[in-house]
């Protein structure tokens, strides 16, 4: 009878023991499967908190990007239609011209319609899919733009320092290249871009500190190294912001020495007044992109962060048309002849 019992206390040791086991195992299997299953990258919604916690701030948000975008559309427009229906203004400049307007409808478009539903909706989410071709998407367009107005500072330096040659250097063959190498560029960079942002580990994390998606924003959602992505982006941002605007400086430091040299008030004049449009669009643009994304996270607020993305996406393709139009009796006078045509 001893020798039973003891076999029967064995025998319980070892089912207990095994089932302990199979337990821990079990644990340890369902807790990996858990880690793994949360350091993936989120594929389903996103959301967008923008200023959902100020709905006053939201509201006012909101009739400002509708004004700045109803704005961006007409005078956009309106020198895309100039532009092309008066042969006057078919030279290098407004060819560029044109193309900074198709970019600025384009980029504002990819953006504006989106948030202005998204501030009257209590649902800030946006699907996998739309985030991604919102990234994509604005930030080809903008990068297209930074390269397109380093071109553009070309352009004049050749109108003003070397105006008997204008027309042979800046002939139809070179400024479609360069509206190519534009464009083809910008959309190479947000291509890379766009694929190393979506492979950032989040661990199922999907609430975006932002208006909209872009590249920063998701870099603060990570939660695992992000060094890679850091580099290329600092990379990116010098070849797509920086050199341009060091070629654009090189550029107007020549248009500077030419302008001088010109011995006629009106002369000066009319060659400030050419430069003196494309000067301000491009410190606008460079200096809050700059702000924005070669700027170190820790030296602005979250907020700060936010209304600079507001001002380079709304506020300075406003104020692209109005500066070029202004400024521009060429422009005027255009209009004025295809207002009496039709």
């Amino acid at each position: 009878m001893k020798r039973r019992a003891e076999i029967k206390w064995c025998l319980v040791y070892v089912f207990r023991s095994m089932g302990s086991s199979l337990f821990l195992h079990a644990e340890m299997m369902y807790r990996g499967a858990s880690w793994e299953e949360g350091n993936q990258s989120y594929q389903g919604e996103f959301i967008l908190l923008g200023v959902a916690d100020r709905p006053r701030l939201e509201m006012l948000l909101f009739a400002i990007i509708l004004i700045c975008y109803v704005m961006t559309l007409l005078g956009n427009t309106t020198i895309i239609v100039v532009s092309r229906l008066d042969p006057h203004l078919h030279t290098p400049m407004y060819f560029f011209l044109c193309n900074l307007s198709i970019l600025d409808l384009c980029y504002t478009t990819s953006l504006g319609p989106r948030m202005l539903v998204s501030f009257w909706r209590k649902n800030k989410s946006i699907s996998y899919g739309g985030c991604v071709a919102e990234l994509y998407i604005s930030l080809a367009l903008g990068s297209t733009e930074c390269v397109l107005l380093a071109f553009m500072a070309y352009d004049r330096y050749a109108a003003v320092c070397h105006p008997l040659r204008y027309t042979t250097i800046m002939n139809h063959s070179v400024c479609f290249t360069m509206a190519a190498v534009s464009w083809v560029s910008g959309f190479s960079n947000s291509l890379v871009q766009t694929v190393l942002t979506f492979r950032i580990p989040r661990c199922g994390e999907n609430r975006i500190d932002h208006f909209f998606c872009e590249v920063p924003a998701f870099i603060k959602l990570a939660c695992g190294d992000t060094s890679l992505n850091e580099a290329v982006l600092f990379f990116a941002s010098v070849a797509i912001l920086l050199l341009p605007v060091g070629l654009i400086t090189i550029s107007y430091a020549y248009i500077v020495a030419a302008v001088l040299r010109i011995r006629s008030a009106e002369g000066r004049q009319k060659a400030f007044n050419t430069c003196a449009s494309h000067l301000i669009v491009v410190s606008l643009f460079y200096g809050s992109a700059i702000f924005s994304y070669l700027q170190p996270r820790s030296g602005y607020s979250r907020d700060q962060e936010k209304m600079v993305s507001l001002f380079y996406t709304f506020v300075t393709t406003m104020l692209n048309p109005l500066i070029y139009t202004l400024r521009n009796k060429e422009v005027h006078k255009a209009l004025g002849r295809v207002l009496k045509r039709n």
